[in-house]
């Protein structure tokens, strides 16, 4: 063979073997970009909404919020107050059971964990003192039960004042205890809902509120940190060292809050095991920032996400209305970096969980129709993103129809899929079938 023939031939060899292992990579890599595998609604002629849900360990997940409805995909409830309503999915997604919990009056479920011994422990708000609810001290209790695997309860525990008392996050402890997050009225309590000595700082409006029980339910300590106006507590970690991180957001600028940036911030206060404040920290700049989750990193930090109106101090730039703001800090509650995607309108991130590849999922809502965002179907979509370790965005998709429809929890399966759940008013694009005003919506993206 004529030797400039060979040497030709050799290299389109090895063009061919670059483009197909090239495109074999690019397949590789990119097999998972968001593929809806399913859409479904549960629900009645009246209001349901799902805010939590969790991976189980035989392989499905639990699905928890609230229902206003008798009727339809509820059935074993009388009245058409709002209970708790839970579900429970096997590994093929397939309903295994349905349960609502509460009293006459209105519950609202908020958050769920499985427990180390299979079963589950639901937060949430409680106005009943009969049926399921044994005692109210006033409008809104923190309610928590502990269920056993089948959905039975096996205790069940209220705390709260004359206010509107509110929890919204709860974890078990490395002890095996709970530590429960949210809100107290201090206004309404008298400053009551506090262990330690309050009587040189009168707090008032709404305060970060903790309660750590311990695996009976028994209270062990309780304290509240905030100002003299609103202060919304959201989600809670425990750290290695036994103390825990609470974020939401604070409109107040004194009292325990020492460095406020604007209207709103991001507010971090780490406490210890016994609750006792080591520091807080705000975030954001001169507009209204709100934080809704916390999630450790596989580095021993921890990234926060909310929605960011600002466009200055410590958020970088905005694409308009709101945008997702990511926030990575250090155990101390130093920022190594933030990050914010949108688009022209209103986007919020309400969950962030970590992926097994060492990324994150980022779940929440969006009106937008540019920038970091390709549609919109119409009102607010659903809106998930999936971001690197480092805070770049891999991939992002909104879900929805012509109407209202939210995302507030995210959970990773065995294999490897996500479900995301929140509310739906929608009846086209995405999502096919409407049952009543709102319904739980349930998504799978493989």
């Amino acid at each position: 063979m004529n030797k400039s023939i060979q040497i030709k031939c050799i290299y389109i060899l090895f063009l061919f073997v670059i483009i197909s292992c090239t495109k074999e990579d690019t397949a590789s890599s990119g097999s998972f970009q968001g593929e809806i595998e399913f859409v479904k609604t549960f629900g009645g002629t009246k209001n349901e909404t799902a805010k939590s849900v969790i991976n189980t360990i035989d392989g499905g997940y639990a699905v928890f919020g609230y229902t206003q409805s008798n009727n339809g995909d509820v059935t074993d409830k009388a009245n058409e107050g709002y209970d708790y309503w839970l579900l429970k999915f096997d590994v093929n997604s397939q309903l295994m059971w349905s349960k609502t919990f509460g009293g006459t009056e209105d519950e609202r479920g908020q958050s769920i964990i499985q427990t180390l011994d299979g079963g589950f422990f639901i937060t949430g708000s409680s106005m009943s003192n009969d049926e399921d609810v044994s005692v109210n001290f006033g409008a809104n209790d923190y309610w928590v039960s502990k269920l056993d695997s089948s959905g039975n309860i096996v205790w069940e525990k209220s705390f709260g004042f004359e206010g509107l008392d509110q929890a919204f996050s709860s974890i078990q402890t490395l002890d095996g205890g709970f530590l429960i997050t949210g809100i107290l009225d201090v206004t309404a309590s008298n400053q009551q809902g506090n262990d330690r000595n309050s009587s040189l700082s009168r707090h008032s409006g709404g305060d970060y509120w903790a309660i750590k029980l311990d695996t009976n339910g028994t209270k062990q300590w309780r304290h509240f940190y905030g100002g003299s106006n609103t202060d919304s507590a959201f989600d809670v970690v425990q750290t290695e060292d036994q103390g825990y991180i609470i974020v939401g957001s604070s409109d107040s600028s004194d009292i325990d809050i020492t460095n406020s940036k604007g209207t709103y911030d991001y507010w971090a206060t780490k406490i210890d095991e016994n609750g006792t404040l080591v520091w807080e920290k705000s975030y954001g700049g001169s507009e209204i920032d709100q934080g809704y989750s916390i999630t450790k990193t596989m580095d021993g930090n921890f990234i926060i996400v909310g929605d960011a109106r600002s466009n200055d101090l410590d958020v970088s730039s905005n694409h308009g209305s709101a945008d997702v703001w990511i926030l990575k800090i250090d155990p101390s509650g130093n920022i190594l970096w933030q990050k914010n995607f949108g688009g022209s309108s209103f986007d919020s991130a309400k969950a962030i969980i970590p992926s097994r590849d060492s990324g994150f999922y980022i779940v929440g809502d969006s009106r937008s129709t540019n920038n970091d965002l390709t549609s919109n179907k119409g009102n607010n979509d659903v809106w998930v993103l999936k971001i690197t370790e480092s805070g770049n965005l891999e991939w992002q998709k909104s879900i929805g129809g012509t109407e209202i429809d939210l995302a507030f929890g995210v959970a990773e399966l065995n294999n490897n899929s996500i479900i995301i759940v929140g509310e739906s008013w929608s009846s086209n694009n995405d999502v096919s079938e409407n049952k009543g005003f709102s319904d739980v919506l349930i998504i799978n993206i493989k």
